[in-house]
């Protein structure tokens, strides 16, 4: 598969940039994903499974996810799937968390969310 310009996967819709950040550390399963996001969003945001999916897929698709077919353990549901980053993934996640970052220093530097850093 040739290699990509991570332009071109940007910028990441909302619930593509979460599934990502949820899977910027170990694999995870779909529920596990799920519960990720709803933590580290303190619960506004609450994935249904049917969307979950719909964004893994797609994700897959773009080559910015793998599914893992390893095991976390001896009794683990057959049917579970875990997935995790690929590179172009995680630069993806790379280049649309420096993305948000830009906007937002101009945000504080219009004094949207108060006083900038660099006056």
């Amino acid at each position: 598969m040739p290699t990509r310009d991570t332009r071109t996967c940007l910028p990441l819709t909302p619930l593509a940039f979460q599934v990502l950040l949820a899977l910027a550390g170990p694999e995870r399963h779909g529920y596990a994903i799920i519960q990720e996001i709803e933590s580290h969003t303190a619960g506004a945001v609450r994935l249904r499974t049917g969307t979950l999916y719909t964004v893994l897929q797609r994700l897959l698709d773009e080559g910015l996810l793998d599914e893992s077919h390893a095991r976390r353990s001896e009794g683990d549901d057959e049917r579970r799937r875990y997935y995790r980053l690929t590179a172009l993934g995680r630069e993806a996640l790379r280049a649309e968390a420096r993305r948000l970052e830009a906007l937002v220093d101009v945000a504080r530097h219009k004094r949207v969310l108060g006083r900038s850093s660099k006056t």
